[in-house]
Order: structure tokens, then sequence, then C-alpha cells
């Protein structure tokens, strides 16, 4: 049964769908079957793995308020084992649409139930905002990976980020965790981000990701071309920091171990 995980910041541009996007594809590099699900009404997840916003018939949206099931909504990427979810600009109405609807902010939990069995991971890009559908993104998840810029305002709204998640924790889904804090677009050359990374190690200890996430052209430049770090330059400093985070998720929920295991009792699908 899949592991659900949000990537959630309501803060805008700390990465939060560059982390999505490209967490999502070091899992499915990894052999591990993955659900990019975009809940982002700028479908910036849809269009970075690939597909034009033109050509997508049915969407998250369509679930979410119509009677499309998840099933039929999911598209292929170009990369095995990783799956998607698309994103609509009409997201961005769904909340209002939603305000009547009862158990409203389990709309998105009851969708991927359906599904949950046939993946290892379900990825969730939330929205930026702290509004229904990035609670419906928190109530369906196991755990959230919480994207944090190396800069002077990264705690900026931190703070509302972490009670919203104890208010879900508390109500609605008692049973979500934080996975991590990640710190993105670090620069080492710059004595102002060390001393940010350090100072939020210190606040907030075991939450913070070893992993570091460097500023990096290729990762900047892969989304325009509608691919994943990994597929556009797969040995950018980008694209092994992402597959970095990825094994470090597996090593803290064990999952590392199911998959040799799975390798040891099938060699034969090692090609």
């Amino acid at each position: 049964m899949a592991r659900i995980i949000g990537v959630a910041n309501q803060k805008g541009g700390v990465g939060k769908t560059t982390t999505a996007i490209n967490l999502a594809a070091s899992l499915a590099v990894l052999e591990y079957k993955t659900l990019l699900l975009d809940a982002d009404p700028q479908a910036n997840s849809t269009s970075g793995v690939g597909f034009d916003l033109q050509n997508v018939q049915q969407s998250i949206y369509d679930c979410m308020v119509g009677d499309a099931k998840a099933k039929d909504s999911i598209l292929k990427t170009e990369i095995p084992n990783l799956d998607l979810i698309p994103s609509h600009i009409d997201l961005v109405g769904a909340e209002l649409e939603m305000i009547n609807y009862p158990n409203r902010e389990n709309v998105i939990k009851a969708l991927l139930e359906e599904i949950r069995e046939e993946y290892d991971f379900i990825i969730i890009d939330c929205s930026p905002s702290l509004g229904l559908i990035t609670v419906n993104a928190l109530v369906a998840a196991d755990s959230v990976v919480i994207p944090v810029q190396a800069e002077f305002f990264a705690l900026e709204g931190l703070g509302k980020l972490l009670n919203t998640i104890k208010i879900v924790q508390s109500r609605l889904n008692t049973a979500l965790a934080i996975e991590g804090i990640l710190m993105t677009m670090y620069d080492s050359r710059l004595r102002l981000c060390n001393q940010i990374v350090n100072e939020i190690r210190r606040h907030f200890e075991d939450m913070v990701f070893d992993s570091i996430i460097h500023r990096n052209t290729k990762l900047s430049e892969a989304p325009s071309v509608g691919k994943p770090a990994i597929l556009y330059d797969a040995e950018s400093k980008g694209a092994v920091n992402y597959l970095n985070l990825a094994k470090e998720i597996l090593q803290k929920n064990n999952m590392t171990k199911i998959k040799e295991a799975e390798r040891t009792i099938n060699p034969e699908n090692e090609q």
C-alpha cells in the first residue's frame, strides 16, 4: 500500500513543485511505483513532467467536484514507474464548489483509497495556500515534506504551516507525520545560507533532512523542456540531491529492505 507524502508550503518560490516532481521521479528511477498528484491549480507539476495543459482531458478537478474516478485520470509519464494525475486551472474554483460538501476535507483521501494499493508512493504537490485543497492533501497524507528556501525569510510562514499541520493532526488526521523539513536553493558560497541552515537545524533538530538541495541551473532548466532533472541531466547536482533525498526517505521508512528482498525473491525481474 502506498505511502502518501504531501509536499507543502504556502510560501511561494521555495521549490515545492520542483521537489514534488523530482522526488517522485527519483523514487520511480529507484524502481518504486510512484504516482504524482498535482493538486496545485497552477498545474506546474503537470507541465513539468511533459504534459501540455491544453490536451489534458480529465484532471484532479473533475475527480474532486465531478464524477470522475482517480484511476481514469491517471496519465503515464515517459519515466517507467511514474504516473501522474494532472491538475487544471479550474481547480482554483474547487474550494468554493466544495464548500457545502459533507466531509469536504476527505475528498482527496477517498479518491486515493481506490488506487492506493497499486503504488509504493503517492506524492502530492499541494497548492501554495493553506486552503481547503491543501487541507485535503494533508488529510490524505501519511506525512508531509516541507521545502524551505535557504534565505533570510526562511522561517516566515513556517509557523503558520506547522500550526495548520497541528490542527489537521488533532482533528482530521491523527496519523499525519512531518517527514522532514527540506532546505532548498542552497548556495554554499554564501555565508548567509550556511547561517540559515545551521539556525534551522538548531531549531528543528531531527525534523530537518540531511539532504540539501543546492541552487542548480539544470534543475531550473528541466521544467522548460517538460522533464524532471534526472531525465534532463542525471549527473547534475540537482538530480543527485533529489536522488539522495529519495534514498533518505526510503531509509527513514525502512523501505530499502523491502525492495532488496523483492529482488532476491524475483531475480528474473532484474534486467
